[in-house]
């Protein structure tokens, strides 16, 4: 059985911090090998990412805040805020921002080593596990 706590992944290598996000990453690859991870994000208020996930899928739930995901081919616009769930299950390039602080749970397949980032192209690259 695993079990963790945030407190105890917050501030270590397991936070990843970027201008519109901070990643606590919960689960990874590494953890016996669960083939997913699961991380606890905050999306900072008044951000917008491009994101285009090609070598994952997303699934996200938003626990807090408010903001929208638009996908980038169509244009559709989706509004978010505690209690919804979106899944990126086409690998959808979508930009998602964020009218106040979002406090998203997510999960990605397969799963993250830890110190991936987004690209220029807002893509996480495969990284294989050390």
């Amino acid at each position: 059985m695993i079990v963790k706590r945030l407190s105890e992944v917050t501030g270590t290598a397991q936070e990843k911090c970027a201008e519109n996000w901070t990643s606590r990453r919960l689960l990874l690859r590494v953890d016996a090998g669960m083939g997913f991870s699961l991380h606890d994000t905050l999306i900072h208020a008044g951000t917008s990412t491009e994101i285009h996930y090609q070598n994952h899928l997303e699934a996200v739930y938003c626990i807090e805040g408010h903001g929208t995901v638009r996908l980038v081919d169509t244009g559709e616009v989706f509004e978010i805020e505690a209690g919804t769930l979106y899944a990126l299950d086409e690998n959808d390039r979508h930009i998602l921002s964020a009218t106040t602080q979002m406090r998203m749970i997510c999960v990605f397949n397969p799963a993250l080593v830890g110190p991936e980032g987004h690209d220029e192209n807002g893509v996480y690259p495969i990284l294989e596990a050390s």
